[in-house]
């Protein structure tokens, strides 16, 4: 038979093992990460304005990190496919991109960004990190970026992101 004691100190006990799933399962953090990458873009004149499509290839390495989640110096291959329109009124683009681990794991997100946020040479805007495979299944965040493009149809893009995974 138990005790006061004992009952309380089993109810606890029971309560901490009940809860401890759920929050051994929330998780959130930061992750900071350079992209370098050489594009393949095709550029053409649209209702007055230009159109631009195409892929971006290259590398993502973190340069800084905090959940675990993200291991700094971890890098990735990364890829995306490019929809950008130019007119009078600014540049609207949207960018799909799949970053590939060591392990084989994917981190998937979408670029957007719309007239006015982009300025000459250097493009800041923001993408959603929407799904992954393997550890990153259930993740979803935000990112802030800014792309500067160099000669050689290359550019280095830097992001700052918070994630959480149910």
């Amino acid at each position: 038979m138990f005790n006061r004691i004992g009952i309380e100190t089993y109810f606890i006990a029971a309560v901490t093992a009940l809860a401890m799933p759920q929050l051994a399962l929330a998780e959130s953090g930061t992750y900071e990460a350079v992209y370098a990458f050489v594009t393949n873009y095709v550029s053409f004149e649209h209702n007055n304005g230009m159109v631009t499509s195409g892929s971006n290839r290259g590398t993502s390495t973190v340069i800084d990190s905090t959940g675990g989640l993200f291991v700094k110096g971890q890098s990735s291959a990364q890829e995306c496919a490019i929809l950008a329109s130019k007119t009078s009124a600014g540049i609207n683009l949207d960018s799909l991109c799949t970053a590939t681990d060591a392990s084989g794991d994917k981190l998937f997100q979408h670029g957007i960004r719309r007239a006015g946020e982009a300025t000459q040479g250097s493009a800041p805007g923001t993408s959603e990190i929407v799904a992954g495979t393997g550890k990153y299944i259930g993740i979803t965040g935000r990112c802030s970026y800014t792309v500067q493009f160099v000669p050689e149809n290359r550019g280095v893009a830097t992001l700052k992101c918070q994630w959480q995974k149910p």
